[in-house]
């Protein structure tokens, strides 16, 4: 530390002055590029007063502008969606095959059939085109039996896992041998009903209207519309913020048709008339010859005394 005085002319008084030695801290370059890159990056961070309205204005609309184009491409992606399911079913549900075909008439003739008569085949009383499942079920394995079809009446059944719950499920099915192999064709005569939810989108309901009332197809053919159907429902829920029910998850839907099953072929009851009156009882074919004897036969009185 170095001391000195001083005195300025025109002034009787002296001045002392304090020098104090000081040292600045030896940096090395690390710390002095440290140093320039703080003080660089406080620079960014600084705005402008009179400027920072108009960039959040800017900003603010850039924003505006990515949240309509975010938008507009959500509408676009939906409708994609929706018509790319559409075509895929309609592609689906149009290939079919000779046997399918045969089928399919053999089955629209028994349900118009059916229809024409007024629904009055039920054999336990109620009407088969209205309640009665089963009877419906029959009448018209009946009929595919007699147009040459092995037609048989499928029950299955599933237990519950931790994606499904149990449940059993009644269909027809169609067995042809080949020189390929056997083939399966798969006949549900109520198919649009098993895929109808309701509230549901306008967009599911006409790809549900699409679905045939009574379907008939191989099992391959039966799985790609099960997928597209489950896979719009779960679309459709999404959409309307809505829980999708285990019972209308693919593997559900698939349980139904494509599980194991018991497969039997119903026999075809003779046809009963009742006219009101009992009938006659009928001889038996062993005694015709013994009434026709007894009846040439005369028997004379014999008095014993």
């Amino acid at each position: 530390m170095a001391t000195f005085y001083r005195k300025f002319p025109g002034s009787d008084r002296s001045f002392k002055y304090v020098l104090r030695e000081f040292s600045f801290p030896v940096r090395t370059d690390s710390d002095s590029s440290d140093v320039e890159f703080e003080f660089l990056e406080d620079d960014v961070e600084v705005t402008p007063a009179g400027s920072s309205n108009d960039e959040n204005q800017s900003l603010d609309g850039e924003l505006d502008g990515e949240e309509r184009e975010n938008g507009a491409g959500s509408v676009e992606k939906n409708k994609s969606f929706w018509e790319s399911q559409h075509q895929l079913l309609m592609g689906t549900l149009y290939r079919s095959s000779s046997l399918e075909s045969r089928i399919r008439n053999s089955v629209k003739d028994a349900l118009n059939e059916i229809r024409e008569t007024g629904g009055n085949v039920c054999a336990c009383g109620r009407p088969a085109a209205g309640n009665c499942k089963n009877c419906l079920m029959k009448e018209v394995s009946f009929r595919l039996q007699n147009a040459g079809f092995n037609s048989a009446i499928c029950r299955s059944k599933w237990r519950s896992s931790q994606c499904i719950p149990s449940g059993e499920h009644a269909f027809l099915d169609v067995i042809e041998n080949s020189k390929k192999g056997e083939m399966r064709i798969i006949v549900e005569l109520n198919f649009r009903v098993e895929f109808e939810i309701a509230r549901a989108s306008e967009e599911y309901n006409q790809l549900v209207k699409q679905l045939p009332e009574a379907f008939v197809g191989k099992v391959e053919r039966l799985t790609n519309v099960i997928k597209i159907l489950c896979s719009a429902a779960k679309k459709c829920m999404k959409e309307k913020k809505m829980h999708l029910g285990p019972w209308r998850k693919q593997r559900y839907m698939q349980a139904k048709w494509l599980s194991a099953c018991e497969r039997a072929t119903p026999v075809q009851p003779l046809p009963t008339v009742y006219s009101g009156r009992l009938q006659k009882s009928r001889a038996s074919m062993l005694t015709v010859d013994l009434l026709e004897k007894m009846s040439n036969m005369h028997c004379t009185a014999v008095k014993v005394v």
